[in-house]
């Protein structure tokens, strides 16, 4: 398989933001773009005439220097696809593009204005990590050289950027926690135990978007799933039941729409 049929069989809304950051990042770092024209700064973005709009996306597309072009893609690539098609939460990658909007809207509240910071892609990165821990909290995982269970993953990435940059860039990071968990406790936990209902409803123009043509190939945890085509003559179901992640073909009833079959051999 080639670099590019890898990347089309990746989750649509995960590959496009890591090839977006590599992209934007290779880019101010090579000396191509300056990043003062990306970064967030809100006298620029909330001005009444000709506001710089598109810093609110860009803010969180810069990774850090150096070896951080690097890993900074990778764990954003590894916990997006990991949420985008394994878990049961995100019905369909509209489901996950929300999340990621509610997310990146309130770490641009706390560490844009709050904390006067100007790239979030770090905080970000801790907000896919935490949901991911919340979704596997007990599985074993290795990072660098230290094997722990998957919960606590987040603090110890904040426990790294701490050591090994600042406690302002540790406060920064932070805020992706935070997001992540108020996610978190509006989706699952209040509806759950609170008894109130989830706010945070994915519109259904974005559903229509990210449906799949028939045909159309669809990555999933087992592989790349085609839709099948209806036959002539033979109407489309007007709905279809899921009760699991986007990402399979046997959830829900899906078996149970089949027809009882023919023995072989006979009629």
């Amino acid at each position: 398989m080639s670099a590019m049929d890898m990347f089309w069989t990746a989750p649509p809304v995960t590959r496009t933001i890591t090839a977006a950051a590599a992209v934007t990042s290779v880019l101010v770092y090579t000396g191509i773009l300056n990043a003062g024209y990306i970064v967030f700064i809100p006298y620029k973005i909330f001005k009444l005439w000709l506001p710089e709009l598109w810093r609110l996306p860009t803010s969180f597309l810069l990774t850090s220097p150096k070896l951080g072009m690097l890993l900074d893609p990778y764990f954003l690539f590894t916990y997006g696809k990991a949420l985008e098609v394994g878990s049961a939460r995100f019905t369909n990658p509209a489901d996950f593009l929300v999340f990621i909007v509610f997310v990146c809207s309130v770490i641009s509240i706390l560490a844009g204005l709050w904390l006067s910071s100007f790239v979030f892609l770090q905080p970000l990165i801790l907000a896919l990590a935490y949901l991911y821990a919340q979704e596997n909290p007990e599985q074993q995982m290795t990072f660098y050289i230290v094997t722990f269970r998957v919960k606590f993953l987040p603090y110890c990435m904040l426990l790294m950027t701490l050591v090994m940059d600042s406690p302002t860039s540790a406060m920064n990071q932070a805020t992706g926690l935070v997001a992540a968990h108020l996610y978190d406790f509006l989706t699952r936990i209040w509806p759950a135990f609170g008894r109130g209902s989830n706010p945070i409803k994915t519109p259904q123009v974005l559903q229509r978007w990210f449906d799949s043509a028939p045909g159309a190939p669809r990555t999933t945890t087992h592989g790349t799933a085609f839709q099948a085509r209806p036959s002539a003559g033979q109407a489309q179901p007007a709905a279809r039941a899921s009760t699991g992640g986007w990402t399979s073909g046997f959830s829900g009833n899906s078996w149970g729409g089949r027809g009882p079959g023919h023995r072989l051999g006979g009629d």
